[in-house]
């Protein structure tokens, strides 16, 4: 018994290192810490009032804030916005081609809602298209060169592009609705799982995004004004887009007009000219070669019923253009050149440094067209004629010009080619170039030099006996002389040359008024050699005696001149 009492008896533990100790301490706090974390969690959750019919509980610890329900409401709401106008802001924007362009959207949080459309460089349009808590705003990116390319290569497809642009600009919309709802929707409930660490309030962040997204758009259809677009407000480059439109709406709507209105004029003109010319100076006879020189027509379609309307009074037999007929040298405006072949003459035409490349290509081969380049020599209408292209393509203020060295050296290549010829027993009529700094090389090498580009006229007697006229601009200046507050002259010559001698007559300078404006004048020139009591011409035909003894060259009739009202 005594055995089994001391086999019993519990023996104590024996002495553990401290560091033994230390180790089950903490072993014993990391086995406790779930509950602990388990009754914290409960006592958050419990309500500090007496549960039904249950005693009542204990007031929270001292120093314990009270639950504020408006309180929690508003940090809500604020959280929400917060969020949805972050996910707006960064992840809000859709790209979505339309028609040939390609665009950005998006919706911006607003005071008084509207669309605002960003065309850089040239600045905003802006449309109160709606009030509300959202803006739309759309970016013009960029013009997609496929798809204007396409355009371009097949206009009959301008006729749908409205349609088309309707359907983009609806499929892009709908796009952007639902990129939206995603937007809000993620960017307060990112923001609100960060602010409160529990799902249940992230998830009601969300849905309040939703929400508030919703009666916006709700807000925007109910004060919906398509009438908008009637009234935009412009900003930068585009504030003076109202008086531009203005004045192309009218020009569109009455160029038309225009056109015929000048065209009489001109016929008229020319018929007045002809009843009132009663000095004893030269008259051509129908042997005589007529010539139509034109220059710089810069993309205005009136000239084209000019040129025909001179081409018929004059009986022209062939017209030369020296070049800048294009504005820019784009593809796009390679169709405005569609009328040369049914001028009524073959058309002799040099290219300027308005017109690239492509347009030269569009010209070349087309029926009754010669382009002229590298000193390459045709003969029309029974004239030889050499010309050379403008070395220089500078459609904008963009490019550097390579100023009058460039000009110099295709001039250069112009007087080889004339030389040649000269050498070979075949002189060239009539050289030409667009700029008069090429065409000077030619001075000796040919009686007769034509030139453009200055937009004036000038008419000299070069060192080696080479005339050189430069003409003004048929176009008066094209289209964008409507900026301008006197619209430039239109502004064309008549040359009479000896069929046997190919040598200068006399020539008819055509002044017409700029746009809008109805002035013409006519006025004839003549040769030193040519003139009343000169010594006789090259070509050898007699021409009246008496008159005034010879002078310099200068107009031989007072100029015919029609102001606006005249006859028609």
């Amino acid at each position: 018994m005594a055995r089994a009492a001391r086999s019993r008896t519990s023996h104590p533990d024996p002495p553990r290192h401290p560091l033994h100790r230390l180790l089950r301490t903490w072993l014993d706090g990391v086995s406790a810490l779930p509950a602990a974390v388990r009754r914290a969690y409960r006592s958050r959750r419990t309500a500090p009032a007496a549960t039904r019919g249950g005693p009542p509980r204990s007031a929270p610890p001292l120093g314990t804030a009270p639950r504020r329900p408006l309180r929690s409401a508003l940090g809500l709401i604020s959280v929400t916005v917060l969020g949805a106008w972050l996910g707006l802001v960064l992840i809000g924007g859709v790209r979505a081609p339309v028609g040939p362009m390609d665009t950005s959207m998006a919706l911006r949080p607003s005071l008084t809602g509207g669309t605002r459309i960003d065309v850089p460089p040239l600045g905003d349009l802006e449309l109160s298209s709606h009030y509300g808590p959202v803006r739309l705003d759309v970016d013009v990116d960029r013009l997609d060169p496929v798809r204007s390319r396409a355009l371009v290569d097949h206009p009959e497809r301008f006729a749908g592009l409205q349609d088309e642009v309707t359907h983009d600009v609806t499929r892009a919309t709908l796009g952007l609705a639902l990129h939206s709802c995603a937007a809000v929707a993620s960017g307060a409930a990112a923001l609100g799982l960060a602010v409160y660490r529990r799902p249940r309030r992230a998830l009601a962040a969300g849905g309040l995004a939703l929400a508030l997204l919703a009666a916006s758009a709700g807000t925007a259809y109910a004060t919906w004004n398509p009438k908008s677009v009637l009234e935009p407000r412009f900003s930068g480059l585009l504030s003076s887009a109202p008086s531009v439109v203005g004045n192309a709406r009218n020009i569109v709507s009455e160029f038309n007009v225009y056109q015929k209105e000048l065209a009489r004029l001109v016929t008229n003109v020319t018929k007045l000219y002809d009843a009132t010319s009663t000095l004893p100076v030269y008259q051509p006879d129908p042997t005589t070669i007529r010539v139509l020189h034109v220059s710089d027509i810069h993309l205005n379609p009136g000239s084209w019923r000019i040129i025909a309307s001179l081409v018929k009074q004059y009986r022209i037999n062939v017209i030369i253009d020296t070049g800048d007929t294009m504005d820019h040298g784009s593809a796009a405006e390679n169709h405005f050149l569609d009328p040369v072949p049914s001028l009524g003459a073959p058309y002799v035409w040099v290219r300027g440094n308005h017109d690239s490349r492509s347009t030269q290509k569009y010209l070349t081969g087309r029926p009754r067209v010669t382009v002229l380049d590298h000193g390459r020599v045709a003969r029309v209408a029974g004239l030889r004629l050499a010309g050379v292209g403008d070395p220089q393509f500078t459609p904008d203020r963009s490019v550097v010009t390579a100023g009058d060295p460039a000009e110099r050296t295709a001039g250069g290549r112009l007087a080889d080619s004339l030389r040649t010829q000269r050498l070979a027993g075949t002189p060239v009529d009539i050289a030409l170039a667009h700029n008069p700094a090429a065409v000077t090389e030619a001075d000796g090498l040919a009686p007769l030099a034509l030139a453009g580009h200055l937009h004036h006229r000038e008419n000299t007697t070069l060192p080696q006996g080479t005339r050189l006229m430069v003409e003004g601009s048929t176009g008066g200046g094209g289209l964008r002389a409507v900026q301008n507050k006197k619209p430039a002259p239109v502004e064309a010559s008549v040359l009479y040359l000896d069929r046997t001698t190919k040598r200068l007559q006399a020539w008819d300078e055509i002044t017409l008024g700029g746009l809008g404006l109805s002035r013409a004048e006519v006025s004839r020139h003549l040769p030193r050699e040519n003139q009343p009591g000169a010594t006789p011409s090259p070509s050898g035909s007699p021409h009246p005696a008496g008159g005034p003894s010879a002078a310099p060259d200068g107009p031989a009739h007072r100029p015919a001149r029609v102001p606006s009202g005249g006859p028609r």
